[in-house]
This record gives structure tokens, sequence and C-alpha cells, in this order.
């Protein structure tokens, strides 16, 4: 059996879940509370991060990585165009997701919000919150504008760049810090990529203490 070590509301856990998903590679999901260090983790992946899939006798980290592996190791159905200029588009979208928004949004928001309490690192820094609540306006106009233009992310085809976009929002959603009204386009875009049946095992996922909203299971927000 393969497994995932991951955190439900880890976006990068999300990536490689959604591309498992997607290529219908069946895992068994071990929530990992990967901030404790426990040794046991740490002797898979020195980093200290999740995710980390072992498959076989095999064990790989690195949310890009692991997604990079899988693309080459399993083809179909591909989440990378053909040509280099489209595939560099979609690499430069997935480090934009993972780098970028994850810093100025993500970290700020879910960290403040969610990982401070679990983590037990006292009470949320109100400066933080209010950047990130500012950065996401940005990068969802900055979303809009690309999907003015293209029906994906990347492109005309569904590609990591939407995987590495979604799993971030819908760590997001979960806590209710998406304005999906900013932009019917963005909003459009959600809707799609969250009907597929790779998304399921997001839509179901639950944190103790940190209940869901009740659109976030639904389909037509």
């Amino acid at each position: 059996m393969n497994r995932l070590y991951h955190f439900p509301l880890s976006p990068f856990s999300r990536k490689v879940r959604l591309s498992l998903a997607e290529k219908r590679i069946e895992v068994e999901l071990v929530e990992e509370r990967y901030w404790e260090q426990d040794p046991d983790f740490l002797r898979r992946n020195p980093a200290g991060k999740v995710p980390v899939l072992k498959m076989g006798n095999r064990t790989f980290a690195d949310s890009t990585a692991i997604c990079e592996y899988l693309e080459e190791a399993f083809p179909t159905p591909s989440l990378l165009p053909k040509s280099a200029e489209d595939r560099y588009e979609v690499r430069r979208l997935v480090a934009w997701f993972d780098d970028k928004f994850h810093a100025e949004v993500t970290a700020k928001l879910i960290g403040e919000r969610v990982f401070r309490k679990i983590m037990g690192t006292g009470y949320p820094d109100s400066t933080n919150v209010k950047t990130g609540a500012r950065a996401i306006k940005y990068h969802l106009d900055y979303m809009a504008s690309l999907l003015e233009q293209r029906r994906w992310l990347a492109g005309n085809e569904m590609s990591l760049a939407d995987f590495a976009a979604a799993a971030q929002l819908s760590c997001l959603d979960y806590i209710s810090d998406v304005d999906w009204n900013r932009s019917e386009v963005v909003k459009d875009w959600y809707a799609k990529i969250k009907s597929r049946p790779a998304f399921r095992s997001l839509l179901a996922d639950q944190v103790s203490g940190f209940p869901p909203p009740r659109h976030y299971a639904d389909l037509d927000f």
C-alpha cells in the first residue's frame, strides 16, 4: 500500500494529494504532526516537512519533487504540457503559489489563525492577519488576469499550476478567508476544479477544533 504522510491543512500535502488522485493512484493517508519532530518521521524526511510519500520501498519528499516524479512515472493523465515553453509557464506558476502566495497569504492567515493554536505558540498576530488579508486581494486579481485570457491558469489545459493554486485556496476556504465575490472568473475556475473527483477527499477533511464553513464542501458554494 502506498502511504502519504500529510497534514490536512498543509497546501503542499494537498497539491500532492490532488496529483495522486487525478492519476488514480491509491494511497493511505497518515496524518503527521510534523512540527513535533517525531524521530520516526525525521528518518523519513530529515527536513521535517510534509508531505512524504512512501511507494513500495522508496520514500519521496518535497511536494514539487514528488509531483514531478509522479508525472514522469505515471504520465497519464498528464499535468504538464508537452512544449518546453508551456512547461515553463506551469512551473513558474507552481513556484508562484508554493513560494510567493504561501509566504504572503497562507502562512499569515492559516499560520496565525490555525497553526498557532494547534502548535500552542500563542495568540494570532493581528498584523500578520491583516497583511495576509490585504495580500490575497492582489493574488486573486492576478489569477483573474490570467483566467481572462486562458481556460486554466497556465493555458488551455488543466495542469499542476491549477492544483498548486487550488491547494492554497482550499486551505484558506476551510477557514472562510477567500472572498469569492471578488472575481467571478476565479470563482468559476475554483468551482470547476472543486467538482473534480480528485478533490473529494479534500472536501472531507476535518481539523479538530476548526469545523469548516457550510459552503466548504458545497460544489455550488
